[in-house]
């Protein structure tokens, strides 16, 4: 028999080819038409790349309630490739009110480019295309800016005292927007605060932005800060304004308090005795280092690498070619083409190359080693997992449900054994291989929201031509995911991907599709943590290595 683990691996074709930079991509859409007489549409913007032919979601704006020209404060943070014809479709979606998921949305048109059209433009407009591809009034416009060097954040907090009322029965509702004055004097919306509403002295709450977002690096930038009053029908009620520098901003850190008066400037004209419509006091700022990836992993920080393999009856009897554990002489299964392409990269972040491979299995037991020893489960390096996979499948019978819950707790409680060391030492990838819609949806996502405190990733990949519209609930990309008791998950660690998806396309795009949110998902967790990274000479006295 040749050798599966040289065949998987030889029909993957990695390419690994440098990030010349990162751009920036801000979205804004006019013309969008009203829903009804009495409504005007709720838009989110959802990005889309296309790989091998195939259109992957990279990330969405936020919602924007009752507006037929949003301008969105999402950005979007793109890698961009000069040698690469990188293919964007920026689709336009009207959201139904109290859900920001798409499943329920109204598709308003859809605009396709390259991300190469948009940075050579810097700003590009186009009309958008509705189903059929019709063109209406609506348009879309993305800028596009180069991410400077500067990678550290501030952290900032705002409040306001004494603000004109604008309302006749009730308080104003007023929220507060940022802009960046750009070097040819157009302005760049930084960030929109939310609202807070029947309050003239309200409390924003803090907000992270990066120095390159907020002022390009340049801490003498001026900063147009506008204050509004919320309306329902989008139709916001200018309130006043004025103008910084994040050096000004600055200043609070060394104890000065910072306020500025909010001025209207029509009323400062007509109005003899007007002073001005209240004041924004900066609460807090604070520079935050931001660490990269690499800086992670250089600092020692190792990839516990944990796979688990549906082993449950669906997938029908190995010994029989129709079934998804079918060892073939010459062509790997989908189980180990899916193994292959994701464990050839992740072993290379852990030093000693050693893998956990576990079977969902019901209902002899929810999990076992893949290797059958519970004391030792690891195998060496993603050969290893694929050896133990092979001569795992004659000795076992095929059972029933789909649980993934006890596997997800079981690398969670390893997960939060590493969170009370309070170090970037190890953070935990697990990736689930299945054919079937789990059967424990309700633990499952208890598991999960509970492991979103952790430094822990989960990747699903769906294998076989079943039904996964389900699994999409775990995959933070369409809403928020909830507990059953309606916990939110504090960051998003679920990456599903349906493996026919990638049936006409190499391997490699699947490895890129689950493994591309996995590095801000680390970054994310340790500094959120305020966890800094381990310099080399640290870790090395920590750490002792094997000969």
């Amino acid at each position: 028999m040749s050798n599966i683990y040289e065949s998987a691996e030889a029909t993957l074709g990695f390419i690994s080819s440098p990030c010349l930079t990162k751009v920036e991509l801000r979205v804004a859409c006019r013309g969008i038409s009203d829903r009804d007489a009495l409504s005007k549409p709720d838009p989110c913007v959802v990005l889309k790349m296309q790989s091998h032919g195939q259109w992957f979601e990279v990330d969405r704006t936020e919602v924007i309630r009752s507006s037929s020209g949003p301008v969105f404060s999402k950005i979007f943070l793109v890698d961009y490739y000069f040698e690469e014809v990188q293919r964007l479709r920026l689709e336009l979606h009207d959201i139904s009110s109290g859900n920001n998921g798409l499943r329920d949305a109204d598709f308003l048109g859809a605009m396709e480019c390259t991300l190469g059209q948009i940075v050579s433009q810097r700003k590009l407009t186009k009309a958008l295309l509705k189903q059929g591809n019709t063109t209406g009034k609506s348009s879309i416009t993305v800028t596009a800016e180069e991410l400077s060097g500067n990678d550290d954040y501030v952290e900032l907090s705002f409040s306001a005292r004494k603000l004109d009322d604008k309302d006749f029965f009730s308080k104003s509702d007023p929220f507060l927007e940022i802009f960046r004055i750009n070097d040819d004097g157009t302005e760049s919306l930084v960030h929109r605060t939310e609202t807070v509403m029947n309050n003239l002295s309200p409390v924003w709450k803090s907000f992270k932005v990066s120095l390159n977002t907020l002022c390009s690096g340049d801490h003498e930038r001026a900063l147009k800060c506008t204050v509004w009053d919320w309306d329902s029908n989008g139709k916001h009620d200018f309130i006043g304004e004025f103008q910084t520098t994040f050096k000004e901003l600055r200043a609070e850190q060394d104890g000065k308090q910072i306020q500025w008066e909010c001025i209207n400037p029509k009323y400062q004209v007509k109005k003899k005795n007007y002073r001005n419509s209240g004041m924004v006091i900066l609460n807090h700022c604070k520079i935050i280092k931001m660490y990269s990836f690499l800086d992670y992993i250089m600092g020692g920080c190792q990839i516990q690498f944990t796979v688990a393999i549906d082993f449950t009856a669906s997938n029908g009897d190995p010994r029989n070619s129709c079934s998804l554990h079918y060892i073939h002489p010459y062509q790997p299964n989908e189980y180990l083409k899916a193994l292959v392409a994701v464990g050839e990269i992740c072993q290379d972040y852990d030093r000693f190359e050693n893998m956990k491979g576990k079977c969902i299995c019901q209902p002899v037991s929810h999990d076992f080693a893949v290797n059958f020893d519970e004391d030792n489960p690891e195998c060496a390096g993603i050969q290893g997992v694929v050896e133990a996979y092979q001569n795992c499948l004659p000795k076992i019978q095929l059972y029933g449900p789909t649980n993934i819950a006890p596997i997800i707790q079981k690398v969670a409680s390893s997960a939060s054994e590493e969170m009370h060391t309070k170090e970037a030492m190890e953070y935990f990838i697990l990736l689930i291989l299945t054919d079937g819609v789990i059967t424990d949806m309700a633990d499952t996502r208890e598991a999960i929201v509970h492991a979103s405190h952790l430094p822990m990733s989960v990747i699903i990949v769906g294998v076989g031509n079943a039904d996964f519209t389900d699994m999409q609930i775990l995959d933070g990309d369409d809403g928020i995911l909830r507990s059953p008791k309606g916990e939110p998950v504090l960051r998003d660690i679920v990456q599903f991907v349906p493996f026919k998806d990638f049936k006409h396309a190499s391997p490699a795009a699947l490895a890129k599709s689950v493994l591309a949110e996995v590095p801000n998902q680390v970054v994310d967790y340790y500094n959120a943590k305020g966890i800094k990274p381990k310099c080399i000479s640290d870790y090395e006295t920590t750490r002792t290595f094997s000969p």
